[in-house]
């Protein structure tokens, strides 16, 4: 079901135009666009970074590392998906994986900046692509799994976006998250990503809650590289400013890239059988919407 962005009035999903209010969203670039003052000009993110994700994404340890994770939890948790929103989809790597897995579903992907669609729109272009800002989610009790990839931690009011979330799921519906973690891991990365904050678990799981959602699993991966991490990112704090590299842990040998990956798939073994780890550079929450 949608939901009007101008008068909060619901109406069925395929429609367009509010038929209470007459309200009709506009349309940029080919794709919906409900905050378009938003659409090229927004805050949290830099546009150029679109072209450089979509050409290091695919080969890159730990992006396929994570679409793994995603897919196993979506298999695990939701194995007969019919309909499914990624907020932030960027470049569509993630949705691409998740077309693939679930060829029976509905897809939607949506992103604050129009200028990451026309990636998304190559590489799936059987999805339904808009420009949306998260904090307003124009859909109400519509998809059986949301998911947020990295993309929280922009959003200055996070507790919001779960409260949108929340809304626009169906009941028992399933919240996906991936986001940073540990302020102490803090960097110029962070700073050149446009992070609002780096996650302890603790608060994001209070977030979660008492947005109405019961975690179900929540745990840190990217833990076993994490002295090398922490290293990275100390060797290049070192360094002048003007020849930091905020790509650099993207750009690795080809030969590293795949010990990296194989070390990680261990960790995502160990994630399956159903541990969870306490650190790492990232974490994973899964979420179910509480009635």
């Amino acid at each position: 079901m949608k939901r009007c962005l101008n008068c909060n009035g619901y109406f069925d999903a395929p429609a367009l135009s509010c038929p209470h209010c007459g309200t009709t969203p506009a349309a940029i670039a080919g794709f919906t666009a409900y905050s378009p003052e938003s659409a090229q000009n927004g805050n949290g993110f830099k546009t150029s970074y679109f072209s450089a994700l979509a050409q290091l994404e695919a080969g890159n340890f730990w992006f396929c590392t994570r679409n793994r994770l995603i897919l196993w939890a979506l298999t695990t948790y939701c194995p007969n998906l019919r309909s499914f929103l990624e907020i932030g989809c960027g470049t569509g790597f993630v949705l691409t994986a998740i077309a693939r897995a679930f060829p029976q579903a509905q897809l939607h992907g949506s992103d604050l900046f129009s200028d990451g669609l026309s990636f998304a729109a190559q590489r799936v272009p059987t999805a339904n692509l808009m420009q949306m800002d998260a904090q307003h989610i124009p859909f109400y009790a519509e998809f059986a799994a949301i998911g947020a990839f990295d993309v929280l931690e922009h959003i200055a009011d996070d507790r919001r976006v779960l409260a949108q979330i929340h809304a626009a799921l169906k009941p028992q519906g399933y919240l996906i998250l991936t986001v940073p973690q540990h302020p102490w891991l803090w960097s110029h990365l962070d700073d050149y990503a446009c992070h609002a904050r780096r996650y302890e678990a603790n608060d994001l799981h209070q977030k979660i809650t008492a947005a109405g959602f019961t975690l179900i699993r929540s745990t840190s991966f990217v833990s076993t590289l994490l002295p090398a991490m922490m290293l990275s990112r100390w060797l290049q704090h070192r360094k002048p400013h003007a020849t930091r590299d905020a790509s650099a842990e993207l750009k690795i040998p080809r030969w590293l890239n795949t010990v990296l990956a194989a070390i990680l798939r261990v960790e995502l073994a160990a994630i399956k059988i159903g541990l969870n780890l306490p650190i790492g550079g990232s974490r994973f929450i899964l979420a179910q919407k509480r009635e």
